[in-house]
């Protein structure tokens, strides 16, 4: 099932998506929370009469750096051993169709294509055999990157956790298992129209087990935080204007604008 956060006339909904192509999907809106039971009210709204929000509002988004060794060596850097954590705030996050704001401090914006895994239940010191049941699903992201301000920080709190930095989205989809992400599912970034990566999760160093084992560990994810698992190589510059586009094999497409700030 494809959930969707949106709002119409003011009001803010969740709903699930359904139909197969662009036009003529529709929103059947959710009673109550999709982390927990809840049920399709049969009240529909076309998906062209919303405005699309960010699927969740998560309360911290752990990211992963240098999870795939190509990316990890296009940028001149040693394949870890471990996972590289860090966060991205909350302020950072847009959904599909929002601005990004180019800031003023940087001179070099990158997109950063990633699988994001949205967590379904509060939980801490997950076993590898139960991550399964701790995830909701799975979702569009990108890690925008102002590489600049990477290169000369020794931390990356502003380089990737500037507002507007992570648009997620359009929807999250919870019927795609981690088998499948596994067995590869394919990740593309295009800008106006022109491929740019082109990946596929099979080639993630670490697995999402991997990552969920190991950030759990030190750390409690609540119900919509967000893991993103890290971006394949071609990784490059975005200008103002450019249409960033974001699409994952069997989950969909995240298309944003970039704007200059102010």
């Amino acid at each position: 099932m494809r959930i969707a956060r949106f709002s119409i006339d003011g009001n803010v909904a969740f709903g699930a998506v359904e139909g197969d192509g662009p036009d003529g999907l529709v929103l059947d809106i959710i009673k109550g929370i999709p982390y927990a039971d809840f049920e399709l009210s049969g009240t529909k709204v076309p998906l062209e009469k919303v405005r699309l929000l960010p699927p969740v509002l998560p309360n911290k988004i752990v990211a992963i750096g240098r999870n795939y060794a190509e990316h990890a060596r296009e940028l001149g850097n040693e394949v870890p051993e471990a996972p590289v954590a860090f966060f991205k705030p909350t302020t950072s996050v847009i959904g599909h169709g929002d601005a990004v704001e180019y800031p003023a401090f940087s001179q070099e914006l990158h997109h950063e294509a990633e699988l994001a895994v949205v967590i379904g239940r509060m939980c801490r010191e997950v076993p590898r055999e139960r991550v399964k049941d701790v995830v909701f699903g799975l979702t569009c992201a990108n890690d925008i990157t102002a590489r600049d301000v990477q290169r000369r920080e020794n931390q990356w709190a502003r380089a990737k956790g500037f507002d507007t930095s992570c648009p997620l989205g359009p929807w999250v989809e919870t019927g795609t298992g981690l088998a499948a992400v596994a067995a590869g599912l394919g990740v593309q970034c295009t800008v106006n129209g022109e491929q740019r990566q082109l990946g596929t999760t099979a080639d993630m160093l670490h697995s999402v087990e991997d990552l969920v084992v190991h950030i759990t560990e030190a750390m409690t994810l609540l119900p919509g935080d967000v893991i993103l698992t890290g971006t394949p190589a071609g990784v490059g510059p975005l200008s103002v204007g450019d249409e960033v586009a974001v699409t994952i094999e069997g989950i969909g497409t995240l298309t944003n604008k970039v704007i200059k700030r102010g």
